[in-house]
């Protein structure tokens, strides 16, 4: 399976936990989206500092685009590939799911 791939299979994976599992529709607040883009911002940063000085290198063959590092395109954003993206959202949304979840769990009543 490819980098791409998965990266996908992720992202659906933390919809449906958000949405159908622990129904804490986070992606439906626009609160959630405001943290989410500081977090973006941040991520983009550190993926092209990493990805653009070749400290992280991907395979070509798993990625969308090429082998070729340029800031913007080529399936590229701030260097890194468009899939780091993913990733990043699928964990932050996970994450972020999971503690709601607890939380309102722990705001239960004892039986």
């Amino acid at each position: 399976m490819t980098y791409t791939a998965i990266a996908v299979v992720a992202v659906l994976a933390a919809l449906t936990l958000d949405r159908a599992a622990a129904h804490t529709r986070l992606t439906t607040s626009g609160t959630w989206w405001a943290a989410y883009g500081i977090i973006a911002v941040f991520q983009l940063l550190t993926n092209g500092w990493l990805t653009g000085r070749r400290i992280v290198r991907y395979d070509p063959d798993a990625i969308l685009g090429s082998g070729r590092v340029t800031l913007v395109g080529n399936g590229r954003l701030a260097y890194a590939p468009v899939e780091d993206l993913a990733f990043g959202f699928a964990l932050v949304l996970t994450t972020c799911v999971v503690w709601v979840w607890l939380g309102r769990r722990s705001d239960e009543p004892a039986r």
